[in-house]
């Protein structure tokens, strides 16, 4: 797995709770691969949702939309961050939510690596 570094969590955490991220800001997950890079909120149907327990890192993999491997945007959660959710694959898989922070993108998936409960939106 490539090392991906985590962006700014307090940035973040800044954003949403000055309400920065706006309803201007928010898209379904097919307009994110057009946003890479800017602070915005991503709703959609969560389609998968499966926690990599044995892949480095521990990562959750929350897919909107599309499941895996098809998959048009993750919302995605470090093992160092899961203790701060209640079994997020669990919770969260088919619900519709969405999802704010910074859009970045991996092997051209957009994603938002989410570190706070307050960055996921039950609709």
């Amino acid at each position: 797995m490539t090392y991906r570094p985590k962006l700014f969590p307090l940035f973040g955490a800044i954003l949403l709770s000055t309400g920065m991220c706006s309803a201007k800001n928010r898209m379904s997950p097919a307009e994110a691969r057009n946003h890479v890079g800017e602070q915005a909120t991503v709703c959609g149907m969560v389609a998968s949702a499966h926690y990599a327990a044995r892949i480095a890192g521990n990562p959750t993999f929350i897919n909107l939309d599309k499941p895996y491997p098809g998959q048009i945007f993750t919302a995605l959660i470090w093992g160092s961050d899961r203790a701060k959710f209640v079994s997020p694959e669990s919770t969260y898989d088919g619900k519709r939510i969405c999802v704010s922070g910074p859009i970045s993108s991996y092997r051209g998936i957009p994603e938002i690596v989410v570190h706070e409960p307050a960055q996921v939106r039950i609709q």
